[in-house]
């Protein structure tokens, strides 16, 4: 796997992936370049068997700032045209790869997590925060709507009332009323933010990483889906995982009443 980007940095070990937003100058503000390297590591790890598990965190202190604006700024003065809907594009293959993706994806957000930023961290699988984390729907600050997927991953996890609210206010919420919220899965304090995100994304990689994969299709589809729908599913998706060596080392470990050693398949 590559692991020489201009604004990311990447590593591997232990069958966890994490890839770092690497622009501080800017708070990790995303710029086309950023997206289409990030879009290109996700699909590359999507399709690693090695790769058990993503990390999205940001470098130096900041999970992300969102758009970076100047990009804008010189669409307005007209030095470059197009479609505002085709530059969504480029956040929308990402969140594609993150929910399509067969393994857990986490992110791992210190610093503020501002427009795009916060949606792209909506779109994980798991959110940890440290308790300086800050979320912010920033859209309507500057006469905008959520984005990359934020309308949708907002309502999902808070609800329409609330999300209607931190869209339209568009006030800061801090890491421990984002876990209250419902927003991030577990807030921790900043001195246990890296060890708390690693054991969780070590956890992860020594899992099921096959049943993982059909826990995400059938919970994504049964968001969006009646009953009758999400009943065939999980019974088409369960004939698939009753097959995989993980399911059959996990009932071995139970007869044995030991740990069990899953190899992702």
């Amino acid at each position: 796997m590559q692991k020489s980007f201009q604004h990311l940095l990447v590593d591997q070990a232990e069958g966890v992936l994490t890839i770092a937003f690497n622009r501080p100058e800017v708070r990790n503000a995303f710029n086309d370049r950023m997206l289409e390297e990030l879009a290109a590591v996700l699909e590359e790890a999507a399709a690693d068997a090695a790769v058990r598990c993503v990390v999205l965190t940001g470098a130096g202190g900041a999970f992300g700032s969102g758009q970076d604006l100047r990009a804008f700024e010189a669409r307005a003065a007209g030095e470059r045209r197009g479609r505002v809907s085709e530059h969504l594009q480029k956040y929308h293959r990402v969140i594609r790869c993150i929910r399509e993706m067969q393994k857990p994806v986490i992110a791992a957000v210190r610093g503020v997590a501002a427009g795009a930023s916060c949606s792209l961290a909506l779109a994980c699988d798991l959110r940890i925060a440290s308790e300086n984390a800050r979320f912010l729907q920033a859209f309507a600050r500057i006469g905008l709507i959520p984005d990359a997927g934020g309308g949708f991953f907002l309502t999902r996890l808070v609800g329409l009332g609330k999300a209607l609210e931190l869209a339209m206010l568009a006030d800061e919420v801090a890491g421990p009323e984002a876990e209250r919220l419902g927003l991030v899965n577990r807030c921790v304090p900043d001195a246990e933010f890296e060890e708390a995100t690693r054991a969780l994304a070590r956890r992860l990689a020594q899992g099921p990483t096959r049943a993982y994969g059909l826990i995400k299709q059938l919970l994504n589809t049964a968001a969006n889906s009646d009953l009758e729908t999400v009943l065939r599913l999980e019974g088409e998706l369960q004939e698939i995982a009753i097959e995989t060596a993980d399911h059959r080392e996990g009932v071995a470990a139970f007869r044995e009443k030991r740990p069990p050693r899953y190899s992702g398949q």
